[in-house]
This record gives structure tokens, sequence and C-alpha cells, in this order.
């Protein structure tokens, strides 16, 4: 990806200028949003309802002799949702079940219409260039949302149909970005999000040496080794502090950090009891200024999401999400380095003085 290439070069020049020199590290994860509602299989039922109808609609403006036999069902696919949406408790576990039918009946029906349209107008040609163009455009969506639908259809009936337990990987969070990944990470007031988790590493000076868009959610302990792998390739050599929260504690992660030469391992046990030995080490004074060194890339995900936009990316698309993330992060090191070049210069000053 040309922008993490961008990056690491902005890196290396901050370290070629002096500004960095990647003794202590800090890594944590976060997660950024993609844009979409909050999934139920009736509001992705509703969605596929509503989306194969219109491109359908803008199909029969471009043809010459319009589409043949397309039944709208929107406000009847419309009116089953909003009726599942506003069920009360007491009477789900009676009209739930007979109500997604219904509604998976008529999208079942649109996408079964849709793809017959898709036949019949499949030797239609128009007289105009362009025209025919924007046709063949729309016709390889409507084809698209159709074979999404079929995802949806298959999950809603699984899940509320047949009560089946569907695994997190087998699900369809949104039609419109179909790369959006479930991440539970056992946050009280955000229990449940939806997008992609980031793995980000922060230097001493606020620099960002290290970030990568995750598949699924993964671990937290699984990132240390990478990231102390790509530190070395950075510096040309492993940080003498490396500070991350408990949810990156292993064993194996101690030992890996200890044998790679790493002075001060600072993260805490998850879970477990502790040994006297662990006791001690977490109440001593350098673990714990450890510990306030790695709260502050808390406050620097606060201002890659309030400063840099980095909390929703609303551009649509895996690479486009990417996309965002690195031009984050890249204006953040921008700014950094603005700062501390600034800041030599005026001590530079002073010591002429």
């Amino acid at each position: 990806m040309t922008l993490e290439v961008i990056n690491e070069l902005v890196i290396q020049s901050a370290v070629a200028l002096g500004l960095e020199n990647g003794k202590k590290l800090r890594v944590d994860t976060t997660v950024v949003e993609t844009d979409i509602h909050y999934p139920t299989d009736s509001t992705l039922l509703w969605d596929t309802v509503r989306v194969v109808t219109r491109l359908i609609g803008d199909l029969n403006e471009l043809l010459p002799q319009g589409v043949p036999e397309f039944t709208n069902r929107s406000r009847s696919a419309r009116r089953r949702m909003q009726e599942i949406m506003r069920m009360a408790p007491k009477e789900r576990h009676r009209r739930l079940v007979s109500k997604y039918r219904k509604l998976i009946h008529t999208t079942e029906q649109v996408i079964g219409n849709a793809r017959e349209v898709l036949k019949k107008t499949e030797r239609i040609r128009s007289i105009d260039l362009m025209t025919e163009i924007a046709i063949k455009a729309i016709r390889k969506q409507i084809d698209y949302y159709c074979s999404l639908g079929d995802l949806v259809v298959d999950q809603a009936r699984r899940r509320v149909i047949h009560k089946e337990q569907v695994p997190n990987e087998e699900k369809i969070y949104s039609i419109f970005e179909t790369h959006t990944d479930l991440i539970k990470r056992g946050k009280i007031l955000k229990p449940v999000e939806f997008g992609h988790k980031v793995c980000i590493a922060e230097s001493a000076c606020g620099l960002i040496t290290q970030y990568e868009v995750l598949d699924g959610n993964p671990t937290d302990d699984v990132q240390v080794e990478s990231s102390l792998k790509r530190h070395r390739e950075t510096f040309g050599r492993v940080p003498k502090v490396y500070s991350a929260d408990r949810g990156f504690f292993s064993k194996e992660n101690i030992e890996h950090c200890t044998k790679a030469g790493v002075e001060l391992v600072c993260i805490p046990q998850r879970g477990g009891n502790k040994t006297m030995e662990q006791a001690s080490y977490e109440k001593s004074s350098s673990f714990k200024k450890g510990q306030r060194f790695r709260a502050g890339i808390e406050g620097r995900i606060s201002v890659l999401f309030r400063g840099r936009g980095m909390k929703r990316c609303l551009a649509e698309g895996r690479e486009r999400f990417e996309l965002l993330v690195g031009a984050a992060v890249l204006a953040n090191n921008l700014m950094v380095i603005a700062r501390l070049l600034a800041e030599k210069q005026k001590h530079r000053r002073r010591r002429a003085a």
C-alpha cells in the first residue's frame, strides 16, 4: 500500500533527523468503525429489497422498452421490518418467526423477480454507447446485490427459523460494507463494535511507527512478536522498554521479549494467580513507570479519533478503509515531526543566545 510505504519513509526521515531513537515502544489495539447501521436480520433483508428495487428502477429508466413484469414489494417489506423492530418482548416468542417467514419470502420474491428481469433483458441493446455502458454497470450491481441477498436470506433462515448458532465468520453485517467484522473487546459501554481492529505502535515522542488493519477479531497477544520484528527492521534494534496492556500478556510473549533483548517488559499479567515474583515486579517503580508510559497511547488513539477522523470510515470498501487509517497515521506523524523540529529549532536559538 502506497501510504504504508510513505509512512515508513517518514519514520526513517525522523530517525535520520535525530528526532526518534526507538528506545521505547508502546502498543495497543483499537476499533475503527465502518459506516453501517446496527445489523439485524430484518434490516438486512429490508436493505436487500430496497436496493434491488431501486436498481431495477434505474434499469427501467435506461432500457428502451422498460423493465418487464417486476413487482415493487418495498412497502410490504418495510412494513414487515417495522413490525419486527417494534415488536414487544412478550410477543416475540409467538409472532417473531411468522413475521420473519413473510419478510424472507418477500425478499426471495424480489431477488427471484430481479434475476428474471436480468434474463429477459439480456439481449436488449441501447443505441447510445454511454447508455449501454450504464446499463451494463447497473446489471452488474443487480446481480451483485442479489448474490448478497441470498446470503442474507440464508443467514436469517438459519438464525431465526432454524434457531441455528451461525459462526461470526459466516455472518454478513452489511450488504454495503461486506468486509465489516464483529469485534468484542469486553467494553462495558460498547460490548459489540462493527468495523476492523487496528493495531498501533507508538514511540516515546508520539510517532506512530507501526499500524495494521487486522482481519477478524484476533487476540492482542498475537501482535507482540510481529511488532518487535517490525521495530527491529525500522530501528535496527529492539526497544529498551516494551509496554502494553494486559491483553498482550502471555508467558511466551514475556520470554520472547526478554530473549530478544528488551530490558523492561511492561505487560501486566492477565488472569490467574500471580506468583510472588510477578506480583512484586508489577509493584516495582520501574514497572509502574512503564505502565504510565503505556497510558500515553490511549491519548494518541483519542487524537486519531477526534482530530484525524479515524473513528468511523465513511468511505466505501476495505481498500478505502485502509486508506483512511493510513492517512490519519500519516497526518499524525507529520504534525508530530513538525512540532519536534520547531522545538529543536527553539532549543538551538536559546543555546545560541
